[in-house]
């Protein structure tokens, strides 16, 4: 068969979680986009990203297979933490610059 008609692979729930947490990534700068190559950060549509991911584990509750429930809840503790992570790297104030004419590292020539 050629590449160009390879059958899409089967729908699964696991792809469905996978791809929100692809995407998550993406907009937490994390992985380039693979459209267009660049890593970008867009913390408002990650913190919606991992919301809706959480919105599909508490109406899924009690319906899905142990190793999906396992699957979905540890893809969003990583993702809860990599946001957390990054909206406190955005939040921090830049590393200050050293006054004109002194040394940036102690015992470096001025």
């Amino acid at each position: 068969m050629a590449n160009g008609d390879a059958k899409p692979a089967k729908a699964s729930f696991p792809q469905f979680i996978n791809g929100f947490g692809l995407q998550a990534l993406i907009q937490l700068g994390k992985i380039a986009n693979p459209a267009t190559g660049e890593t970008r950060r867009d913390l408002p549509a990650a913190k919606y990203s991992i919301d809706m991911l959480g919105i599909i584990q508490e109406k899924t509750k009690g319906n899905l297979a142990p190793d999906e429930e396992e699957n979905l809840a540890g893809i969003l503790r990583d993702l809860r933490l990599a946001y957390v992570e990054a909206d406190r790297r955005e939040k921090e104030p830049p590393p200050a610059a050293p006054p004109a004419g002194q040394a940036s590292e102690p015992g470096a020539p001025a």
